[in-house]
């Protein structure tokens, strides 16, 4: 079969290697689509600590069973299926505290290399983040539910009936999933970015305003009367735009630290400010089976509307084309087709 290969950074290949075989539990898919991503891309310009090189390259698909192991519960061969790269052990520490996206081992086997024509998905992500695709959502749209697993995530322990209003910082694909999820809600979502295809991305996804950064806090003064926004997403990952953050949020509101930043970068906060105004910060970090759970249920029922994310498709010999198009600010996700 053919599969792609992130030899380095800025280095991809295109190897002819073996059908992979199924052990028990485990199952092989038959790749319809694999989405590229964020993650994708950051590893392809400079490398990732949880993307191997050189190794397989993808983790967002869809497809057919091509062979089910021994064990593999309700699934068997021609099923077509959509899932998640990874889960739990549901036996560390971590996990018996329900705290499943932070499990000690979730990032020690997961099936990367969906960029592909067939992909082994172990045993334990069977188990736990399999599922069937049903005939009235395309593998395009079934191929989203590992990033919107993630957008799920911190919404788990937010209080909907306090939050009208909200800014995502930041509409690249993750901030535009925000904006899709939180209008799905029926909150009103202030988008800020620098770029105005971006913000009429925002737009036509179900942005109440756009604005760029030098005019969010008009925005949200208009938005919200002088109070601030209940809520703010943070979707670039850089470390001003985190410290710029909790200036926008009203008091007793809650930041959501979703942009990672690298290793090593510190911030600083007020803590007149953190302390009085009682405000919320938290990370966000991958999901947990019930997030995936969410995400199946919002894409399959058809309550959240994401196809448009999805700016065209490649064959897997011109994935290198697809992320010659990111690079330069064209397009939003495409759709790889082994």
């Amino acid at each position: 079969m053919r599969q792609v290969i992130l030899a380095e950074p800025g280095k991809i290949e295109l190897k002819d290697v073996p059908v992979p075989v199924p052990s028990e539990g485990e199952v092989v898919v038959k790749v319809n689509t694999a989405l590229t991503c964020g993650t994708d891309l950051k590893a392809y310009l400079r490398g990732h600590k949880l993307i191997p090189m050189p190794g397989p390259f993808g983790h967002e698909y869809s497809g057919t069973i091509a062979k089910a192991g021994k064990g593999s519960g309700n699934f068997k061969e021609g099923d077509r299926v959509m899932g998640v790269h990874s889960a739990p052990c549901m036996e560390c520490g971590y996990c018996r505290k329900g705290l499943h996206n932070l499990c000690e081992k979730i990032m020690e086997k997961k099936a990367l290399g969906a960029f592909a024509e067939y992909l082994l998905l172990p045993a334990h992500v069977v188990q736990l983040n399999l599922f069937h695709k049903p005939d009235g959502l395309s593998f395009e749209e079934a191929a989203l539910l590992e990033p919107l697993s993630c957008i799920v995530h911190p919404y788990g322990k937010l209080r909907f009936d306090e939050t009208e209003t909200a800014l995502v910082i930041g509409a690249g694909p993750i901030g535009l999933m925000h904006i899709a999820y939180l209008k799905m809600k029926g909150i009103k979502v202030i988008v800020s970015d620098f770029f105005d295809d971006r913000l009429s991305s925002a737009s036509k996804i179900g942005a109440y305003r756009t604005t760029p950064p030098h005019d969010v806090e008009e925005a949200i003064k208009e938005t919200t009367g002088n109070l601030g926004v209940d809520l703010v997403i943070e979707c670039t990952g850089q470390q001003g735009v985190w410290e710029k953050a909790v200036n926008y949020v009203r008091r007793g509101g809650t930041i959501v630290l979703f942009g990672g930043c690298p290793a090593g970068i510190n911030v600083t906060y007020d803590t007149h400010r953190l302390h009085y105004d009682e405000l919320t910060l938290t990370g966000s970090f991958h999901f947990t089976p019930q997030d995936v759970k969410t995400a199946y249920q919002a894409l399959t029922e058809k309550i959240i509307e994401l196809s448009s994310l999805i700016s065209g498709e490649f064959p897997l010999e011109d994935i290198e084309n697809a992320f010659t198009l990111l690079i330069e600010g064209k397009g939003i996700k495409y759709a790889l087709k082994p």
